[in-house]
């Protein structure tokens, strides 16, 4: 009888996978009909509390990486979103976060290395059209920003022209394409304040990324809380000072350990340039350990290492890459990877972490 009943229950089984399967066309369009009006619908901003959140946007360096795109921080002061670089996948990651890029208010450049500016066309393109801006994305950096977004929106010209033609004004405004230059000036070692509205101020200060000049980094007040973003850096007293006391300092971090793999192995395949570029790089460039003295002497409240190099592909090479950095930092760490978020909520000392994607 048992038999029996267990036959009878897998052949309902297998009647009821190939109904469903006949049906799966049918029903993954209802279900991505569903899913698409949940999330255009959907207002992530006012789902938040008040206060700051970091979203990684492309926690990687120029090296291909799974896990990590080209630099990008998304920084959310209140129900303000700005973009703090603007790597590769800057656009397509803020969106699988469940950002809206209509909504970005500004763009930040830390230096203009490709990796930190090769989405920035895209990320200007999405945010004119996602909400139909009928003004441009205003865009901070130092002297030579205007250079880098003049080029830009010089190479989508002719984009601009295709989608006004198409759609039509009253859908995208031309005035609203591209972006606002705002060039500020470095006061030598001091900070210089470049953005400032209600509760939020935003600070940029010089760091070490020689030859890359200027360089900086931020710092970012929203009432009271506070974080810092390092740039492209070797250990710097000015990011030290910038950071102090904050909650959060996010900073860059290149292991010299696996990057000798690198080399060694660009050694070993006869390619001398490749291996001459691998071991440069390690001149303008923070360890992890160096970035944890930093978090430990400025006393912040939370580290966040991002821009890391090399990739990381394997579990047991996490380990590598943080080895020493308990030793010199007691606080908590973390290796930034692209749809790592953390919250900040005003008027607490809580650091709220999770996953958006």
């Amino acid at each position: 009888m048992k038999y029996k009943k267990t036959i009878s229950l897998v052949i309902i089984l297998i009647l009821t996978a190939a109904v469903l399967y006949s049906f799966r066309s049918p029903l993954s369009v209802a279900i991505a009909k569903n899913m698409v009006t949940q999330r255009m619908a959907a207002d992530t901003l006012k789902s938040l509390p008040d206060g700051l959140h970091i979203a990684v946007c492309g926690a990687g360096s120029p090296m291909p990486d799974d896990e990590r795109g080209g630099a990008c921080t998304v920084v959310i002061a209140g129900s303000k979103i700005f973009v703090f670089d603007a790597g590769n996948m800057s656009a397509r990651n803020i969106g699988k976060m469940g950002f809206n890029h209509g909504q970005i208010e500004g763009i930040f450049l830390t230096h203009f290395h490709s990796d930190h500016i090769d989405g920035l066309g895209e990320l200007m393109l999405q945010r004119w059209v996602s909400n139909s801006n009928p003004q441009p994305v205003p865009v901070y950096g130092p002297p030579g920003v205007q250079d880098v977004v003049g080029g830009f929106m010089q190479a989508y010209s002719h984009d601009r022209h295709y989608r006004v033609a198409h759609h039509g004004q009253a859908t995208l405004p031309t005035n609203g394409f591209g972006a606002n230059v705002k060039t500020f000036e470095l006061k030598d070692t001091q900070a210089n304040l470049v953005f400032e509205e209600g509760d939020t101020r935003i600070t940029a200060f010089a760091v070490s990324h020689a030859p890359v000049h200027p360089a900086v980094g931020y710092r970012i007040q929203y009432k009271d809380r506070a974080i810092v973003l390092s740039g492209d850096t070797t250990p710097s007293a000015v990011v030290q000072r910038e950071a102090q006391n904050v909650d959060v300092l996010v900073h860059e971090a290149m292991s010299s350990e696996l990057m000798q793999v690198l080399q060694t192995g660009a050694q070993t395949a006869g390619r001398s340039k490749l291996q001459k570029l691998m071991v440069d790089i390690l001149d303008y460039h923070s360890t992890p350990v160096q970035a944890a003295e930093i978090a430990h002497d400025a006393q912040v409240g939370f580290l966040l290492l991002n821009h890391i190099a090399p990739p990381l592909p394997l579990p047991g090479l996490k380990d590598i890459f943080l080895k020493g950095t308990s030793d010199a930092f007691k606080g908590r760490i973390q290796i930034a990877r692209d749809g790592d978020f953390l919250s900040l909520p005003a008027g607490s000392k809580l650091i709220e972490t999770s996953r958006r994607f």
